[in-house]
Order: structure tokens, then C-alpha cells, then sequence
């Protein structure tokens, strides 16, 4: 696909500097690019890589001054960095929305329905009952249970696993090896020291505009849904166990278990190897950092913890800085009480 810096321009709303007919068939960074492709320039440390660059067009900010001579055209918009990524999910799409028609082998069960434009890929599996709407991606070896629904426009990557009963919204993407529905850790411990199943037979449900992860697990409820409000976006090889509830637009880094019951608010942002307890709740726009251990409700809107326990962030970094000069501590008070003893 090639297309002209003015149609480029045109989608960004931006403003051309140079030759505007010039055509653009790839994406690459800016210190990379070749004749023909399109880069853009939202740091500044990158600057030089513009003056030098084989790129035929470059996204920069409309307040950016030029310094020298510029070869590429330039598209000048209010924010680099957003428009690049919005071409990105223009190109994503097209790649995507080429994929049409059904190939074999592939199964889909009795009285299920799916809309037109839809694609499945080879030895994809549709249980019965289900109702899957227009324009959705199926890839190869996706399995989808019994009862499912899926909204229109929402892509499933190869792999995934869609457990019984499991909702789907519009305009979702659902990436390699993730499983939706599979059973919650729910065990009931006996007087003989054994464990016996406690059957879980709710459900999960994503909203719209949502993304999931590679190889990410969200379990089934207990009774009930686990629920994952709209446009959330949530990393590869994230554990949710039964029951939780994730708020809308908030995000969920790599490697991160939030345990049965919890409750995460709106607009969070829970960063990577986070783990979180059951049965409590994280209020909206809350910030959880890096490795941190979450043991209790977090109730202040837009509070912002680290550590494990967590607890305030730069109550946090004055610990650890304490943490830090704990040898010197430890040798002066050895010093103190060696004084003491003379």
C-alpha cells in the first residue's frame, strides 16, 4: 500500500512543509528510514537524525524550529508521538481487515450466528449458541465455548481460549494464548487436610474498546461475572482471578495478579510484577508501582503507593532511602555503644 503525504496529512489534520505528492509504503524510526518511508519526531535527543535522515516524510510538532536544511517533507501536528500511533492503528487495521472469508477446516456449532465482513482462520472452533457479531476476526485455533457473544469490529488473535458463557464486547482485541472463563482458584479445605472444588459457574465480561494481552488469564466467578469495564487495556501474562472488577480505562502491566473479589477502580494505572490481595477495593485513578504488594483498600481517589507492603509513594522513597544508609547506621551505632563501654 502507498499513499501521499497529502492523504497522510489529511488523516492527521496536519500541515505539509515540502512536496506533498510524494508517496509513503512503510513506517520506520527516523534513524533507520529509507527512501520511501515515513518517520516522525517527538523527542527532541532525535533531532539531529531529521537533518540527516532518507526518510521521504517525517510527523514533527508544529512548534518545532528547524536548525538546518530538511530533505523529507515534514507533517507538522499538535503532537507527534499520538498521530505516529494513530497511523499505526490505521495500519494495524488495514493488515487486519484484509483477512476475510472462511478457511478450512473449521467448525461452527448449531444455531450460532455470525456477521457479515467476519473472518475465520483455519481450525477455529465455534460452540453452539453463540452470537458473534460483523467484522470480527477469528485466527486459526481460536476455541469459543458455548453461549459466547463477541461485539462488532473485535479482533481474536490465534490461540485464544473463550471458556463457556464468556461476553465479549465491540471494538476488543484479544491477543495470542490468552484464556477468558477458565476456572477460579476455589477450593474448599477439608478436615482431612485435602481440598475439595468449589464449582464455579459464573462468567466473564469484557466491555468495549477493551484489549487483552498475550497469554493473559481472566477466571471465570465464582457465581456472577469478573467483570473488565471499557477501555481497559491490560498487558501480557496478567493473572485475574473470580470475581474481580476492573474499572473502566484503566491499565494493567505485565506480570501482574490481583487475587478473587477485588475491586479496581476507574482510571488506574497498575504498573508491572504488581500483586494485589482479595476482597478489597482500589479507588479510582489510584497508581500502583513497579513489584509493589498491595495488602489493604486503597479509599483516596487518586492516590499513588509503592512497595511491598505499599503504601505512599514518597513516603516510600525516604524509606528506602533510609534502607539504604542502614550499614552506615549499624556502624556508627556500633561506634556509640563501643564509646559507652570504655
Amino acid at each position: 500500500m502507498e499513499f501521499t503525504v497529502q492523504q497522510i496529512a489529511d488523516l492527521l489534520q496536519g500541515t505539509i512543509e515540502g512536496d506533498n505528492l510524494v508517496g509513503v509504503r512503510t513506517l520506520a524510526k527516523i534513524e533507520e528510514a529509507q527512501e520511501g518511508a515515513l518517520a516522525f519526531l517527538s523527542n527532541s535527543k532525535y533531532e539531529p537524525f531529521l537533518y540527516t535522515t532518507n526518510a521521504s516524510a517525517v510527523i514533527v510538532s508544529n512548534k518545532l524550529e528547524l536548525k538546518k536544511p530538511v530533505s523529507a517533507a515534514l507533517i507538522r501536528v499538535e503532537d507527534p508521538y499520538t498521530s505516529f500511533s494513530v497511523l499505526l492503528q490505521h495500519y494495524q487495521h488495514a493488515l487486519i481487515a484484509s483477512k476475510t472469508g472462511v478457511e478450512e477446516p473449521c467448525f461452527m456449532g448449531s444455531s450460532s450466528q455470525i456477521g457479515k465482513g467476519h473472518y475465520r482462520g483455519a481450525f477455529s472452533y465455534i460452540g453452539n449458541h453463540c452470537k458473534i457479531g460483523q467484522n470480527v476476526r477469528i485466527f486459526p485455533q481460536v476455541y469459543i465455548g458455548d453461549n459466547v457473544e463477541i461485539g462488532d469490529n473485535t479482533t481474536i488473535f490465534a490461540g485464544v481460549k473463550l471458556y463457556a458463557n464468556t461476553k465479549v464486547g465491540s471494538n476488543c482485541t484479544i491477543h495470542a494464548g490468552a484464556v477468558l472463563g477458565s476456572d477460579g482458584f476455589g477450593w474448599a479445605p477439608q478436615p482431612d487436610g485435602s481440598y475439595k472444588a468449589v464449582p464455579q459457574i459464573g462468567n466473564v465480561v469484557l466491555e468495549d474498546d477493551i484489549s487483552i494481552g498475550a497469554n493473559t488469564t481472566i477466571d471465570c466467578a465464582t457465581m456472577g461475572s469478573t467483570i473488565i469495564r471499557r477501555g481497559s487495556k491490560i498487558d501480557n501474562l496478567v493473572q485475574i482471578a473470580h470475581n474481580v472488577e476492573v474499572g473502566s480505562d484503566t491499565v494493567i502491566a505485565s506480570q501482574t495478579g490481583i487475587s478473587g473479589s477485588t475491586k479496581i477502580g476507574n482510571q488506574c494505572v497498575i504498573a508491572g510484577q504488581v500483586g494485589i490481595v482479595g476482597h478489597i477495593t482500589i479507588a479510582d485513578k489510584t497508581t500502583v508501582g513497579a513489584q509493589s504488594g498491595v495488602s489493604k483498600s486503597v479509599k483516596a481517589s487518586g492516590t499513588i503507593i509503592q512497595g511491598s507492603p505499599a503504601f505512599d509513594y514518597k513516603q516510600n522513597l525516604r524509606a528506602m532511602t533510609v534502607f539504604r544508609k542502614l550499614p552506615e547506621l549499624q556502624r556508627d551505632l556500633e561506634f556509640i555503644k563501643q564509646k559507652q563501654r570504655d
